[in-house]
């Protein structure tokens, strides 16, 4: 009777998906569902499998007419402005709508995009390692004061303005908690608010770590990060600058809330607390 239901199971598991944002395919590929993927949008970069799936374009645009002749039997969509979910439904396609606003809620995409494909097992093997990881970086923080930190998600090119934070509801500021740091800006009552560089210095934080015009996180050169920190030492009065504890970034492990959280905090601590070994 088991194996006859498991047969079952895998019968109407889907065969064919298409992944309409980076979160939802490295999620897809971690619990080893890379073969049924044959879709993918033009900035899903990992795992490097993912650059030879078929692009269906982006996130905010997708190709419903390519979406449509890969015949998929399942989409995964992230929540969007664009009332994907109806579209596709109106073309007779199946659709997943999955959204990663906090850590919990990217286990909670794990566990759903997981049980649509016919695989609950292989979340709930994921979801057990990548928590026993996070912890395993909390602890090795744990003992240390935290340190205040500003994440720049957001810049205008070439000058420290337009400053975009990560904020109070964001998973960045969850991570960057797990990884013993301080935000600068938890209290914000946006996830990503906008903030001047007077409100950096005010708050004077002992790190600054800026992704700012690197969000294209593929070809930015080590020459470019460098003239990065060089914008922040125009401002010798904060911590960070006298200390050396600018760092530049260009990792999308940063601005894809799936499976590589995990990186995202790892990293997180040792630009905090680059005394301990992780």
């Amino acid at each position: 009777m088991v194996v006859s239901i498991l047969a079952l199971i895998a019968s109407l598991a889907p065969g064919r998906i298409v992944s309409t944002a980076p979160a939802a395919t490295e999620i897809l590929f971690a619990l080893g569902l890379g073969e049924r993927v044959v879709g993918v949008t033009q900035f899903c970069n990992y795992p490097p499998e993912a650059k030879t799936k078929t692009r269906v374009g982006t996130f905010l645009q997708p190709n419903l007419e390519v979406i449509l002749a890969l015949r998929p039997d399942l989409v995964i969509i992230q929540k969007n402005p664009v009332r994907l979910g109806e579209r596709l439904a109106a073309m007779g396609l199946k659709a997943l709508e999955v959204d990663q606003p906090s850590v919990e809620a990217v286990f909670d995409s794990i566990r759903r995009i997981a049980a649509a494909a016919g695989v609950p097992a292989r979340a709930a093997e994921l979801e057990k390692r990548m928590r026993s990881e996070l912890e395993g970086i909390r602890r090795k923080v744990g003992n240390r004061p935290p340190r205040s930190v500003f994440f720049a998600v957001g810049r205008d090119p070439n000058a420290v303005e337009g400053l975009v934070a990560a904020g109070k509801g964001s998973y960045l500021n969850e991570l960057i908690t797990i990884a013993g740091g301080r935000n600068i800006f938890a209290q914000s009552p946006a996830a990503y608010p906008k903030v001047s560089v007077e409100e950096v210095l005010a708050r004077n934080p002992e790190v600054i770590i800026d992704m700012g015009d690197m969000a294209q996180t593929t070809n930015v050169s080590e020459a470019h990060k460098r003239y990065v920190v060089g914008l922040w030492n125009r401002y010798p009065a904060l911590e960070a600058v006298r200390s050396r504890r600018v760092y530049a970034v260009a990792s999308d492990i940063f601005v894809v809330p799936g499976p590589r959280i995990v990186d995202a905090a790892r990293e997180f601590a040792r630009m905090l607390h680059p005394e301990v070994q992780f």
